[in-house]
Parts: C-alpha cells; sequence; structure tokens
C-alpha cells in the first residue's frame, strides 16, 4: 500500500511520511521565529533628507499613488526611494555604483524583501519582489513588503541590452556582481526602512530565480544572520560551470547542423517534439494518469531510453527519427557534457517532455553565443578577453571548454579572487546557520530547465539533506516543477505563489507541505503561457511535492489538484 499525502493534508501527516523518507520531523526546523507587525509610513516627501548612510547617495523619494502599475501589477501607494552607494572609477576608467531603487508602502507589514535580480544584472528594474514562475498573480510589494532592487553594481548599455559585459574588466565589479552588492546593500536598506517607519523590518525575506536563485543562495551561505526566509527559483548557483557546459552544447549542437549558421538545424523542433513525445510516452502515466506531464522524474529517467525509445534514421533526417550521429552526441550532452578528458562540466539533465518550446531553444542555441560567452570570456576569467576584440560567437564555437575552466579558476595580481570563489556559495551544502537562526528556505526548479539543470539542484538538496542527518525538510524544501523551463513557460503548471507559504513557515512554524500550481490557459490574468497543449483545461492545477515526494493520481478530475497527492516514490 502506498502513502498518500493529499495536497491539503494536515502537517502533522506530513511529518509523518517525511520521517518514513529519513527525516526527523521537527527536530531540523530551529527555533520558532515571531510574526512581523506592521507600521505606517511617516512621509515620503522628505524621507530623502532624513535618510543618512555610509557610502549612500539618495537621489529622489516620490509618492506612487494606490493602485499605480508597476512591474506590470497594480501597486498599493507608497514611496519609491532611488539612490546608489559606493560610487568609484573603476581600473577601465567608467564610473561605477550599486545603483538601486526600493518601494515602501504607505501600509507597510513590517517586512523586507531583497529582488535578487537575474542575468548578469546590470538594470535597476522595478523593485516589487517576484513570488513565482511566469505570470504573477501577486507580488511582494502588492503584499506590503518594503522591496529593493538593484543593478548589482554596474550598469549595462541600454541600447544594446545583449552587449558584452565590459564591467568584468574591473575586478570589483565582478565582485559586486558575485555577492558583495547583497552584503553593502542589505544593511543599508535596513536602515532606510527604520528611517521611514520608525521601526526597522521585523522579518526579512531574498529571493530570485535563476542568477536571482544564485543570489538568494550566495546570501545563504555568506549572510545568513540577515535573512529569515529565502525564495530560491531554478538556481544557477554553478553558473561558470553551467555556462561553460553551455557552449560545450553549442559546439556539439554545431557539429550536428545541416545549417552552420543555425545550431536549431542540429536538434529540430521536430525532432525535439519527437523526443519528447517518446519521454511521454514512456513516462506519462507512471503517476497514474495519462495527461501529458512526467510528475515522477526520477522513475522516467529509467523507463525512457533515447536509443531503444527513438527511431534510428535509416536515411536523411525528416523529423521521424534521430541519426545514430545525434543521439550519440545528445545522449552525452544530457549525460552532461565533459572536457578533452571526460571529466563532467556541470551536471546531467532530466529528459523531459519540456524540450519542443521555444524557450528550450533560445537558451540551448542562442544563449551560448551572446550570455554564456560574454559571461565566461569578460566577467569569470582570468585575465579576461579584450573586449576591444572580443566576439561572442567565435568564442563560444571555437574556444577550448578546458581553457574556459582553468581560467574561472585562476586569479592573478588584478584578480584575486576567482569566479568559483565570488559566483558560487561557498560550502552550498552546509546551510548550519540558516537552520540553528530559524531561518527557512524554499526551492523551486523546473524539469526542463534548459540552461541550470534540475538534476544540478537535485544534487544539492541530497548533499544538504544528507549533512543534516538524513533530511532537511525542518529547514529547507525542495519542489521540482514538471515541464517547466527557465524560471517559466513550458508544458507546466507555472504559476504559483511561494512567498506566501514561506512567511508563513518561517513566522507561524506553518511547514509548506505542498503548493498549488496552475497553467496560464487562455484569458489568465497573468498572460496565457503558449507553451500549454491545447488538450488541457486552461485552469488545471497541480500541488508541487517536496523532493523526495513525488505526485501520484487518486482519481477523479484529472485538470485538478484536489485529484492528486504527493506520496513516497517508488524505488
Amino acid at each position: 500500500m502506498k502513502n498518500r499525502l493529499p495536497g491539503y493534508a494536515a502537517s502533522a501527516a506530513t511529518l509523518l511520511l517525511l520521517a518514513a523518507c529519513g527525516g526527523s520531523g521537527n527536530d531540523d526546523s530551529g527555533p520558532q521565529l515571531g510574526a512581523a507587525v506592521g507600521a505606517q509610513l511617516k512621509s515620503c516627501t522628505d524621507l530623502a533628507s532624513k535618510i543618512s548612510f555610509a557610502n549612500t547617495t539618495i537621489t529622489g523619494a516620490n509618492a506612487v499613488a494606490d493602485g499605480t502599475a508597476v512591474g506590470g501589477l497594480p501597486a498599493p501607494a507608497h514611496c519609491q526611494v532611488t539612490g546608489n552607494m559606493f560610487s568609484r572609477t573603476g581600473i577601465d576608467g567608467k564610473p561605477y555604483a550599486i545603483g538601486f531603487e526600493m518601494r515602501l508602502p504607505n501600509d507597510w507589514n513590517g517586512r523586507f524583501f531583497y529582488q535578487a535580480n537575474g542575468g548578469t544584472d546590470g538594470s535597476v528594474v522595478a523593485a516589487t519582489g517576484g513570488v513565482n514562475g511566469g505570470g504573477g498573480l501577486t507580488n511582494a510589494l502588492k503584499m506590503g513588503f518594503a522591496v529593493i532592487s538593484s543593478d548589482a553594481g554596474h550598469a549595462n548599455d541600454p541600447t544594446n541590452p545583449f552587449g558584452p559585459p565590459v564591467f568584468g574588466v574591473d575586478p570589483q565589479a565582478r565582485l559586486d556582481y558575485g555577492y558583495q552588492a547583497v552584503g553593502k546593500l542589505t544593511p543599508m536598506a535596513k536602515n532606510v526602512i527604520a528611517t521611514a517607519y520608525g521601526k526597522g523590518p521585523d522579518r526579512s525575506y531574498i529571493g530570485g530565480c535563476s542568477n536571482g536563485g544564485r543570489h538568494t543562495m550566495v546570501a545563504a551561505s555568506r549572510y545568513a544572520d540577515q535573512y529569515d526566509g529565502y525564495l530560491v527559483g531554478d538556481p544557477g548557483f554553478r553558473l561558470p560551470l553551467a555556462a561553460i557546459a553551455n557552449i560545450k552544447g553549442a559546439q556539439t549542437y554545431a557539429t550536428l547542423a545541416t545549417n552552420p549558421a543555425d545550431l536549431s538545424t542540429g536538434f529540430t523542433t521536430a525532432e525535439r517534439t519527437l523526443v519528447s513525445n517518446a519521454v511521454l510516452s514512456k513516462c506519462d502515466a507512471l503517476d497514474g494518469v495519462a495527461d501529458g506531464m512526467v510528475n515522477d522524474t526520477k522513475a522516467c529517467q529509467k523507463a525512457f531510453d533515447l536509443q531503444r525509445d527513438v527511431p534510428t534514421c535509416n536515411g536523411a533526417r525528416d523529423g521521424s527519427c534521430l541519426s545514430a550521429d545525434q543521439k550519440t552526441k545528445i545522449a552525452g550532452l544530457f549525460a552532461g557534457a565533459t572536457t578533452s578528458t571526460g571529466a563532467k562540466i556541470y551536471s546531467s539533465w532530466p529528459y523531459d517532455n519540456g524540450l519542443a518550446t521555444g524557450g528550450w531553444s533560445f537558451w540551448k542555441f542562442t544563449v551560448p553565443m551572446i550570455l554564456d560567452s560574454g559571461a565566461v570570456g569578460l566577467i569569470w576569467q582570468v585575465p579576461p578577453e579584450d573586449p576591444a576584440t572580443f566576439s561572442g560567437p567565435v568564442f563560444a564555437l571555437t574556444g577550448n571548454v578546458d581553457t574556459m575552466l582553468a581560467k574561472v579558476n585562476a586569479t592573478n595580481a588584478t584578480y584575486m579572487e576567482s569566479a568559483m570563489s565570488f559566483m558560487l556559495p561557498p560550502d552550498a551544502g552546509n546551510l548550519d546557520k540558516v537552520k540553528s537562526r530559524g531561518a527557512k528556505m524554499m526551492v523551486y526548479h523546473g524539469t526542463a530547465d534548459p540552461i541550470f539543470s534540475s538534476d544540478d539542484t537535485t544534487s544539492w538538496y541530497d548533499q544538504l539533506s544528507t549533512r543534516s542527518g538524513g533530511s532537511a525538510q525542518g529547514f529547507a524544501r525542495f519542489y521540482r516543477i514538471p515541464g517547466m523551463n527557465h524560471c517559466s513557460g513550458g508544458p507546466a503548471t507555472d504559476q504559483f505563489d511561494m512567498l506566501t507559504p514561506l512567511v508563513n513557515w518561517v513566522e507561524k512554524g506553518v511547514a509548506p507541505d505542498s503548493v498549488t500550481a496552475s497553467v496560464r490557459g487562455a484569458g489568465n490574468a497573468g498572460g496565457a503561457n503558449a507553451d500549454i497543449p491545447s488538450s488541457w483545461s486552461a485552469t488545471r492545477s497541480r500541488p508541487l511535492c517536496p523532493y523526495p515526494l513525488v505526485t501520484r493520481y487518486n482519481g477523479g478530475d484529472k485538470e485538478s489538484a484536489a485529484s492528486f497527492s504527493c506520496v513516497i516514490a517508488s524505488n
């Protein structure tokens, strides 16, 4: 008889189930933190003149009316504070500063949210505080949090957002981007909040997806005393290695491409659809119902075999088969791209049915030439490439990955901290300080993420659990999202709110046994997801289960989360 846990089951049942998985109930949860208490904003018009913090310049404090759209959603009445920290001139003769904005609600809930941005940062986006995957229906600002966002210490060229990240020539800009901006901004933001409300935040949270997830994991390692809750999405916490692996992938697809100018011809949409359908054929029903979703990723990797389950071409490639060369090389990439000596660069990748999407294609076939190449060559290598002559496509397609790996691990008299130091969370599997102070972490990752592998995050969580005596469930939970691409999209239930359950866990001790997620079908208020199959209900929902639990169908409406449970996976 299988152990079943409805998405709405009582917390006690969850603890018993997790104990059966090798957990230890609440023994690893740490002390219970109290709830935040709100306050009213004193004023906005004269706030700029009242703020005083070292190395900080306030450039504005502007009142924003209730209902004004900010980041795509109506915001409550608030004060927008702008400014910068540590203004200086870099070794390249260019100006640098850590630019930021804060949004302080008139009716504040007593909480602070650090919005960790994605990509290579470089712009101060609206400080709203995202709480989920795609098409958010709420955000931290709307919930009443004081929120900060920043450019992490450098400004990109707004006319060329995908241009080479030349800030990497400056060693301090590298460090700010890697981790120091968070360390500098956090105490300043808390000081601003105390000035604005007459009290500092009772509870502080940090979160983001992609590089924002990396920032959040780094903060958990480096600044565990500053935050009570961590919301981690599709984390690129080993970003330099993931980028080099993606470059190796581009080089591999180039050998398969029928059009050298288009890497996607090495693994076409029709061919990726073929593989996706083959994955579904073997894995869809493993959760008890054929619904177009792979809810048991681990079991699927055992059930599906690329060589066996996808036809091999006897003649020309026509979308109905893969060539023998394709099978060998693509299987090698899913197992994990390697160096010339066969050493794995980054991680393996799970086979999933989210491979045929435009989002998957973009990250695999376009990003290596523009984002990965620039980051590796200019931000992380020691020494960096020459920005004046740097070509992303040339670097990506002709560069030697063994050399890239050596250079992201290197230091010299100018760049005294390597990328593998300033980008990664130190001792990532050690969150003892987070646990001991009663802080909590929620992590989510799409199983069809094409740039950061959910396998890598799974391995990290296994390491964390081992260090925690067999289970980390008392203070950290990890949710794999079937079919979701990078942070959103894919044939997935990618619309959810993880901030609310995180707050309830931190401040009330209510553990998030599961999180209900929905699709973004036609008419969705957060915007429709074009990757949703037409056969799905436009309002399909599913429980996201904390790993190692998986989703199982109980019977009833297959479009409703209420028909599914979180259970112990069958080995």
